[in-house]
C-alpha cells in the first residue's frame, strides 16, 4: 500500500503507528493490505487459519461463538481504533481461529500479513499495543462468562433494554442474537414485562414505561 493509499484517519485511530521506528511504521504502510466489505460480510470463520492482524479504520465487526445448532454467542465488537483479541491470538499462537467475524455495516480494514506482525513484536511499543489489547478484551470476556452464567436471561434482557434508551427500534431476533439466545425465549420474556407494565411493545419497537421496574428485575 502506497503512503497515498494510507487512509487520513489511521494515525489518529491508532497513536501506536506514531510511536513505531520509521523503518517499522514504512514497513506497515507498505506491506498491509485495503479491504473494503459490505454489511454482512465474513471477515474470518471457525476453523480458518488467521492471515494478518486487522485495524479497523470504519465500520464495525461483531465476533460471535457459533454452536452447532445455529445459536450465537456475541462476544465482543470490534470498532475503528480497536482490533481483534482473536486475531491477535491466532497469530501468537499459530492456530486457527475458533470463532466467527462479521461485518455488521461497510467495513474498511487494513490487514498486517502474519509474517510483518511477526517483526512488528519486536518492537516495544507494538508489543505493548498488542497484549495491552489482550488485558482489555479479557476483562470484557470475563464479564460475559459472569452474565451468561450467573445471572438469569431475564435479567440479562432487562439490563440490556435499559442500556438503549426509552425507545428501542429493534426486533425480538436481534435482541436475541445480543443476548445469544433464542427469538422465542426472548419474545415469551418481552411480553411477560409488557403484562407487568415495565414495557410496551409494538412492531419493531419496544418503549419502557417502567426503568424502575426494569432496574429491579436487572438486579436480580
Amino acid at each position: 500500500m502506497s503512503t497515498d493509499a494510507l487512509p487520513a484517519t489511521l494515525p489518529a485511530l491508532y497513536p501506536i503507528l506514531a510511536a513505531l521506528p520509521e523503518a517499522a511504521r514504512q514497513r506497515l504502510i507498505e506491506r498491509a493490505r485495503k479491504m473494503q466489505l459490505p454489511p454482512g460480510t465474513p471477515v474470518f470463520d471457525e476453523r480458518q487459519s488467521c492471515q494478518g492482524f486487522p485495524f479497523v479504520i470504519d465500520g464495525s465487526i461483531r465476533v460471535v461463538k457459533a454452536a452447532p445448532n445455529g445459536r450465537e454467542l456475541p462476544l465482543y465488537r470490534v470498532a475503528p481504533g480497536e482490533t481483534c483479541v482473536i486475531s491477535s491470538a491466532c497469530l501468537l499462537g499459530h492456530t486457527p481461529y475458533n470463532a466467527r467475524g462479521i461485518t455488521e455495516t461497510d467495513t474498511t480494514l487494513l490487514v498486517l500479513p502474519s509474517a510483518d506482525f511477526q517483526a512488528l513484536l519486536a518492537e516495544p511499543a507494538f508489543r505493548d499495543f498488542v497484549f495491552q489489547l489482550f488485558s482489555e478484551r479479557i476483562a470484557d470476556l470475563m464479564q460475559l462468562i459472569e452474565e451468561v452464567a450467573f445471572r438469569k436471561l431475564d435479567q440479562r434482557l432487562a439490563a440490556l433494554l435499559l442500556g438503549k434508551g426509552q425507545r428501542l427500534h429493534t426486533t425480538h431476533q436481534q435482541l436475541a442474537d445480543e443476548l445469544g439466545s433464542v427469538r422465542e425465549i426472548v419474545s415469551r420474556l418481552l411480553k411477560n414485562f409488557a403484562a407487568q407494565g415495565l414495557v410496551a411493545l409494538s412492531r419493531e419497537q419496544i418503549e419502557i414505561l417502567d426503568p424502575a421496574g426494569l432496574r429491579r428485575v436487572a438486579g436480580g
